[in-house]
């Protein structure tokens, strides 16, 4: 596979999350560099996050390692045991089915970017450490519930 030419790669913004949490992730885009380069086996995306803007719920996967590496400003790093800074270069690994719920947060005042690497699994769940929700991801479909399995019912206005 050739270079990536950047500009061709398209931005997704927005979220899959259902309401309310999909409004919480304003100010986050992000680029499939490894969909963009043919991948099949694991994922890796660029992400942006505007001052203010977090990468995410607090999370953690049951099927799923994920690593994490920033590329460009400031970003806290927010675990089950508290909040890290990480900078250009600075990066984290977060292993299947380990308990400890994590985002980034750009708490800065210039945009912030870090890559994030994650295996594919055919089948995984990811459960959300501060919010009674629960998402199971199948062939690409997800479905949300709360974390005791009952139907998630997004909030309505």
């Amino acid at each position: 596979m050739p270079k990536l030419d950047m500009d061709t790669v398209p931005v997704k913004t927005g979220s899959i999350y259902p309401a309310p949490y999909a409004a919480q992730m304003a100010g986050r885009s992000s680029q499939r560099l490894g969909t963009a380069g043919g991948l099949s086996q694991f994922g890796v995306n660029l992400v942006t996050l505007e001052p203010g803007a977090r990468s995410s719920l607090r999370h953690w996967h049951l099927n799923e390692d994920e690593f994490v590496m920033v590329t460009e400003g400031t970003l806290s790093l927010c675990e089950d045991a508290g909040e890290t800074d990480m900078g250009r270069g600075d990066c984290a690994a977060f292993p299947a089915g380990v308990p400890d719920g994590h985002c980034l947060v750009n708490r800065s005042q210039t945009v912030a970017r870090f890559l994030v690497v994650g295996s594919r699994a055919p089948h995984e769940v990811a459960s959300y450490s501060d919010v009674d929700l629960k998402v199971t991801l199948t062939n690409g479909t997800a479905d949300f519930t709360h974390r005791d399995g009952s139907p998630y019912v997004p909030a309505t206005d």
